[in-house]
């Protein structure tokens, strides 16, 4: 019975793992089989197999991946011990009613008597979820605890998902705003463009905790590091290079935005509609108005592949497939591609790869994958050390500088442009190019301390 269980999970093209045996009896044998497949259909696929064998029942069929999330991937976790009255009495009443006091009669004492000083919310309402769209908060939930744990595991830093069943912009602001108190920072993510624009800069104008727009601005920094290293390995200065950016959205906006003010010679933006241009009256919106105007200074207009010719990067945050191999064919010299998409790129990396010089995606199973969590663990780590007031320009390309600067010269190659996302040393290089950049434009509350960027909160 074994060998034709095996037999039928081969030949539907199954990949068979470990076979263990959960339980014998006379007459009957449980075994747990695990298979590595393609996908759902080809699962459905196996098991619709399995179960026409004579004598073959199928107790349980699970997805490892599934699993890993039952009940939540997160938790929360005393610091400090509840085993005897004395200690009950201490963290709770009446003890407690000493620090609601002194933060009473000094509310900075907030910072150092609670939770404040390293927890962030990561606020999303679940229109814009990477690779997904809008699928909602309840939906984004799983996302949103995968968030709070590469902030607790790279940064040390402690997030909490903050999902909301809202879409309107001016009610997230409001929550959000009425949420602040408890927390030291606010990242906004997944939350669809242009709604997004409007929400972020309202919360930076009412709140006095730092607030960030992970898909925008962690996206930019990263982008920004990348390309800076890319430009070394080809030899171009990067006030030289022409950008071509596919995607209008909040990503794509940020990296506009960051690679103007860092000098980048000149950059055509492409949506849906085609290249956007000053007079373009079709799909506008004042994003891709102010894009027009700050972009495209030689009025192209034209398809993607238009705007491909005798360009030297191309930065893709749109769609997959929208990139064709005839297009990189037309680029410069040692032509860079960031095609960023998730879960499948722009262009597919193999197909690119006999044309491209320097290739980055989103996905971590191919080299130079361009990931915000690159970006955000310590840039938060360093703005919460010096409980910054906001994450401003300048922190931002202090952070990007940070993570260039973490893959030595001498180390940079086609396939090394970004360190990886599991470099611990990074993060804390970050945090601390962060925190001096806040201190130098005086929006940090305190002085870092040489610990704190290590510290676990």
């Amino acid at each position: 019975m074994l060998g034709r269980i095996a037999l039928a999970i081969g030949t539907a093209g199954g990949d068979m793992g470990g076979i263990d045996i959960v339980q014998a009896r006379k007459g009957s044998m449980v075994r747990d089989f695990t298979v590595t497949v393609r996908d759902d259909a080809h699962a459905q696929e196996i098991t619709h197999t399995l179960k026409a064998l004579p004598g073959v029942r199928i107790r349980n069929v699970s997805d490892p991946v599934l699993i890993v999330h039952l009940g939540g991937k997160i938790e929360m976790r005393s610091k400090v011990a509840i085993t005897t009255r004395q200690e009950l009495a201490t963290v709770y009443t009446p003890g407690v009613a000493r620090v609601c006091r002194a933060i009473e009669d000094d509310p900075e004492a907030v910072w150092n008597l609670t939770i404040k000083k390293n927890t962030v919310a990561i606020v999303t309402d679940g229109t814009a979820v990477l690779g997904l769209g809008d699928i909602g908060p309840l939906a984004a939930l799983p996302v949103m605890e995968g968030k709070a744990m590469l902030f607790k595991e790279f940064g040390h830093v402690d997030a909490w998902p903050i999902c909301l069943d809202t879409t309107d912009p001016g009610e997230i602001v409001a929550i959000v705003k009425a949420l602040a108190p408890g927390f030291g920072g606010i990242n906004l993510e997944d939350i669809s463009a242009p709604r997004c624009f409007e929400i972020e800069s309202r919360l930076r104008e009412l709140l006095d905790i730092p607030v960030f727009h992970d898909d925008q601005d962690g996206t930019a920094v990263v982008v920004l590091a990348a390309l800076q290293n890319a430009c070394k390995v080809v030899d171009k200065q990067i006030g030289e290079v022409r950008v071509v950016i596919s995607g209008c959205g909040a990503a794509g906006m940020a990296c506009a935005k960051m690679l103007l003010s860092h000098g980048v010679g000149e950059i055509v933006a492409v949506d849906t509609a085609g290249v956007i241009y000053d007079g373009r009256t079709e799909n506008m919106t004042p994003p891709k108005q102010w894009l027009a105007e700050h972009t495209n200074k030689g009025k192209l207009k034209g398809t993607l592949a238009d705007a491909m010719v005798g360009a030297d990067v191309f930065l893709g945050v749109s769609t997959a497939g929208v990139l064709s191999v005839d297009a990189v064919k037309t680029m410069a010299r040692d032509p860079i591609v960031f095609a960023l998409a998730n879960p499948d790129p722009e262009i597919n990396p193999e197909d690119a790869a006999p044309y491209v010089r320097v290739m980055a995606t989103g996905r971590s199973d191919y080299p130079n994958q361009i990931n915000n969590v690159l970006c955000f663990p310590g840039l938060f780590r360093g703005a919460l050390d010096v409980q910054a007031r906001e994450i401003n320009a300048e922190m931002k390309s202090a952070a990007a500088a940070a993570i260039a600067s973490s893959v030595a010269r001498a180390e940079l190659s086609e396939e090394y442009i970004v360190p990886s996302v599991f470099d611990r040393g990074m993060a804390r290089d970050v945090a601390r190019a962060v925190a001096r950049a806040a201190e130098k434009t005086g929006v940090a509350r305190r002085k870092r301390h040489t610990r704190q960027t290590s510290a676990s909160g």
